[in-house]
């Protein structure tokens, strides 16, 4: 059975974090393990308080995981501080993990800060150079790029210079864009957009949790990247679509 890894905060509400995670590598058929990198106290409203996994903690959880069941591959979601970004990188290279999808979180959904300010340096530097590919929304790819992205154009400068500066591939996600909702992929010296209608809903907690898990899940099921985000992107609109309504601000997800 193929296995995929969520490095990740919590969400006590089921909706963001490892908790989306696991759902979406469930419905891949993916087993799915977890090693915490901050306890979050978040619902549908907003989050409302953070304690951080110390680095003893951080380090055995991973090593307790490489250790015995390999992933085939690893989801990077919340890691709220240098310290955490340079143990988690440490031991990727130390175990040299695959296969390794960065979701680039920087706030929540209700523009909640979820990593310490200045440590974005670190983690362009650390541990984005070991991703497969990075998942960054417009807002996170202004602070890794270092301008405004507003158009189309916008994004294609901003992917390609993120992905000089990390040797990854890059997702840049276009749903901040006003008028379109595309999503670029930029791979190498390809450019692949990908085209979809924008949902009106108020549940979008944890959709990038759950696309770029789904992209993990399909990479390991043996799709290439174009492909895998492809399926993951379709996966997260029926999961949008069918969403249950639950909560009373941006509601979770149908996993």
């Amino acid at each position: 059975m193929k296995t995929a890894l969520s490095i990740a905060g919590t969400d006590p509400s089921g909706g963001a974090g490892v908790h989306a995670d696991l759902k979406t590598f469930e419905a891949h058929g993916v087993y799915g393990m977890a090693a915490i990198t901050a306890i979050v106290a978040q619902n549908t409203l907003g989050v409302t308080a953070v304690e951080k996994a110390s680095r003893r903690i951080l380090e055995a959880q991973l090593d307790a995981v490489f250790g015995d069941i390999f992933p085939d591959a690893v989801k990077i979601g919340m890691v709220p501080d240098a310290e955490c970004i340079s143990v988690t990188a440490a031991a990727l290279k130390k175990w040299k993990a695959r296969n390794i999808v960065i979701d680039t979180v920087m706030a929540s959904t209700g523009k909640t800060p979820l990593i310490d300010s200045g440590a974005e340096a670190v983690l362009a530097r650390e541990l984005l150079p070991l991703a497969r590919v990075i998942t960054p929304n417009i807002p996170e790819a202004e602070v890794l790029c270092g301008f405004r992205v507003v158009t189309r154009d916008d994004m294609v400068l901003a992917a390609k210079t993120i992905a000089r500066l990390t040797g990854a591939a890059i997702l840049l996600k276009g749903g901040h864009l006003a008028g379109s909702c595309d999503d670029l992929l930029i791979e190498g010296d390809e450019l692949r957009w990908y085209s979809a209608p924008r949902i009106e809903t108020r549940n979008t907690h944890g959709t990038g949790c759950t696309l770029s898990s789904a992209i993990a899940a399909n990479l390991v099921q043996g799709s290439p990247l174009p492909e895998a985000i492809a399926r993951a992107k379709e996966y997260l609109g029926e999961a949008i679509l069918r969403a249950p309504g639950l909560g009373r601000g941006h509601g979770p997800l149908r996993h």
